[in-house]
């Protein structure tokens, strides 16, 4: 820690000396200004009052990392765990999975079916395909809806471009190999155009072998996690096998496939229409952190993994300027289908077990824009009506036979519809002032049946709730000079309950069973920020810090219960107590985040971040920890880049998570840590990039380069070791 806080302040006084000196002694190169391209807020970040962090297609094209998640990961603007290599769950600000809205295209991917604990949907989306992503902190239930407790991650896609040009074709081929787990990739994209029709295609490949971890000791902690042993199935018969290259972690590669289809025409009277086709699928992910479960025999199983991992999204989009009421307007119509399942079997058990399921979501949304003298309107309606089926059997994989087995979900139909309106204003005052305001209500259903409760009779066989929501949110950025700019902001945030909050009805054990409770209501937020903005006149350095404090109410948590008036029933022939998902938690988080850009040299920019979060659960006689909590982390580098060459030297660090502040049995994780907690750690990367030919760019680098063994909080699976990567880009 001492030495990362070393290397942060030498920054600040450099970076600082630099942006200091006198305009006529240094060139034109500035700092970029940040565009965010999601609708529903100014393009302009300056004048948004809440945070918000922007990763261009650029900075992705050239970081060129395997995907998403790791994209994310290596940004240094917020968290990700990971319990195999095939996964990623990003966090932000304390809240993961369910409790973090992601967005493609504006669409939801949280469905009825995200859970509370670790998901890795985002790795769906290619990283090659991606326009630009904006990471939005904080609630921002007001713009986009349930599930937005700790933020929002919305991936744009590339666009079909339209003639600008004389030449009608242009694309992109995009290899790439990377050591550590001998990765190979491709990706190629093609662009047809003419002035009023566009059509893009894009077509990836991703095929990750068994990832290695780094074979040096960490100087925080001792060597953790190595793969010793591991099962083979040979014969029909579990044998446990003695693993010949320790750092190898066996059995966790995977492959990936993506397409996106494009089309977008213009009419002559201004109409703009879209069609938005993308699939993505995998073959099985192996879940690397339950392969290596440990027993007093070996290990605990024989088989788990996630089976094909799909996701379809289908969309039309109409645009109109100057449509209704002198607005902008976009109309969306979408349909998305996702399918996942799990598939384990224990060691010398022959029976692998299945259960898959199946989401369908169909959505329609009307977004209207409406620009004044001062300020711009936002305001619309959204619908997504989803639906469930849950499925299940054990198939012994020596006889062949088949037999039932009890269903993840329950087992009959499963539905979610939500419909909400929002509106939201900004407004530039004056010359030093900015506000803005907005609120959202909305009304979400859910719906649930048994239809076989032949594995787990219970005395009800329909779930059926209804949920009115609402939030708001207030802003305002005050320039007190032309380099400092204070923000204020205060925000609310919902997440109503889904299936997943309502399934595990199916969990017992130990005398206990959970049941439906159908007064369960969302979880709620409200979260206070206050930044402060440095910049020099010359735009060479920006220093931002947010502070924010944010209290969680009607957490959903596990409790006693009474059903038809009985704290306990019988079940299955024996007295069980109940146990019902209830909102009785509460917690707060509070926490900072730094961000700090400058040039040192024309062309050579120095920047950093560093994120610190805190949270404690309130309990009548005292605070625990809360769960998802990061150890403090960011990055450090320095980047250069003129006429056709580019590099970038980074640090990206951790600090370390004692037990002490984990939250035990829960989603930290404790089992894949080493004693004690989670160990600090950094790593030291190099990228760089150089133009060879017109329109070819090769890329090279090394991750890692010191070779360090780590493992990040609550992942439960070690980090890549030193990973040496190539690539050529060509675009034409």
């Amino acid at each position: 820690m001492k030495r990362q806080l070393i290397l942060i302040l030498m920054g600040i006084s450099f970076a600082t000396s630099f942006s200091q000196t006198k305009n006529d002694s240094i060139k034109t190169t500035t700092l970029e200004e940040v565009v965010v391209t999601t609708i529903k807020i100014p393009k302009n970040k300056n004048i948004i009052p809440s945070q918000v962090e922007s990763i261009s297609n650029k900075q992705i094209a050239f970081q060129n990392f395997q995907n998403t998640a790791d994209m994310l990961a290596n940004s240094g603007s917020l968290f990700v765990q990971k319990s195999q290599q095939g996964g990623g769950s990003p966090a932000i600000r304390g809240f993961e999975a369910s409790r973090v809205l992601l967005l493609v295209d504006g669409f939801r991917m949280n469905n009825l079916i995200f859970r509370s604990g670790h998901l890795q949907n985002v790795i769906t989306v290619d990283e090659s395909m991606l326009e630009n992503v904006d990471i939005f902190y904080g609630p921002t239930s007001t713009l986009f809806g349930s599930d937005a407790l700790g933020g929002t991650v919305n991936m744009t896609t590339k666009k079909a471009k339209f003639l600008s040009n004389n030449n009608p074709f242009s694309g992109n081929i995009n290899t790439r190999y990377g050591s550590v787990n001998e990765e190979k990739s491709i990706a190629l994209d093609f662009n047809y155009a003419t002035k009023n029709f566009a059509s893009l295609t894009i077509f990836s490949f991703n095929d990750f072998g068994d990832l290695k971890m780094g074979k040096r000791k960490n100087p925080h902690a001792d060597f953790f996690g190595e793969r010793l042993f591991y099962i083979e199935t040979n014969n029909g018969i579990d044998e446990l096998v003695e693993n010949s290259n320790k750092y190898v972690q066996k059995f966790s590669g995977y492959k990936q496939y993506n397409a996106l289809q494009k089309f977008a025409y213009k009419t002559s009277s201004g109409i703009e229409h879209g069609l938005n086709l993308q699939f993505s699928t995998t073959t099985n992910v192996p879940r690397y952190d339950r392969l290596t479960d440990a027993t007093s025999t070996g290990l605990r199983n024989a088989e788990w993994y996630y089976g094909p991992q799909q996701r379809i999204l289908a969309a039309y989009t109409l645009d109109k300027q100057k449509a209704i009421l002198d607005s902008d307007m976009k109309l969306s119509f979408g349909y998305q289908n996702a399918k996942e399942s799990r598939h384990n079997r224990r060691f010398q058990n022959y029976n692998l077990q299945h259960r898959e399921e199946n989401v369908n979501m169909y959505s329609f949304s009307t977004d209207l824009n409406k620009k004044f003298k001062k300020g711009e309107l936002f305001y619309g309606f959204e619908s997504y009506y989803e639906t469930l089926k849950s499925t299940a059997y054990k198939r012994n994989i020596n006889t062949g036979v088949e037999e039932d087995l009890d269903t993840r979900y329950p087992n009959g139909d499963n539905s979610m519809f939500r419909n909400d309106l929002y509106l939201s204003y900004n407004e530039k005052s004056s010359e030093k002032t900015a506000w803005s305001s907005g609120f959202r209500f909305g009304y979400t259903t859910l719906k649930s049946s048994i239809a076989d409760d032949s594995f787990f009779p219970l005395p009800f066989s329909k779930i059926n709730q209804g949920n009115f929501t609402y939030s708001g949110s207030i802003g305002i950025v005050h320039n007190t000079s032309k380099n400092v700019a204070l923000k204020v902001n205060a925000s609310s945030g919902f997440r109503v309950p889904n299936i997943d909050d309502f399934g595990k009805i199916f969990e017992s054990g130990g005398g206990f069973i959970i049941v439906p409770n159908e007064d369960l209501g969302p979880e709620k937020t409200i979260t206070g920020d206050l930044g402060l903005v440095i910049q020099t006149d010359n735009k060479r350095f920006k220093f931002e810090n947010t502070y924010f404090y944010t209290r969680l109410y009607d957490a959903i948590v596990t409790d006693n219960f009474e059903y038809e008036g009985l704290s306990v029933i019988n079940y299955n022939g024996s007295n069980s107590t109940v146990l019902a998902n209830q909102n009785k938690g509460k917690a707060y988080i509070t926490g900072i985040s730094t961000n700090m850009r400058g040039y040192i040299y024309d062309n050579l920019q120095f920047n950093a971040s560093f994120n610190y979060t805190y949270g404690r659960i309130v309990e009548t006689d005292g605070e625990r920890p809360l769960d998802h909590i990061s150890p403090y982390f960011g990055k450090l580098g320095l980047n250069y880049a003129n006429k056709g060459m580019q590099f970038d030297l980074y640090m990206l660090y951790n600090g370390k998570k004692s037990i002490k502040d984990y939250f035990l049995n829960g989603e930290d994780n404790e089992q894949y840590a080493p004693e004690g907690g989670m160990p600090a750690w950094e790593t030291y990367n190099f990228k760089t990039s150089f133009t060879i030919i017109k329109g070819g760019t090769l890329f090279a680098g090394v991750e890692n380069i010191l070779d360090t063994q780590y493992r990040t909080f609550a992942s439960g699976i070690n980090a890549p070791g030193r990973n040496i990567y190539g690539g050529l880009k060509y675009s034409f």
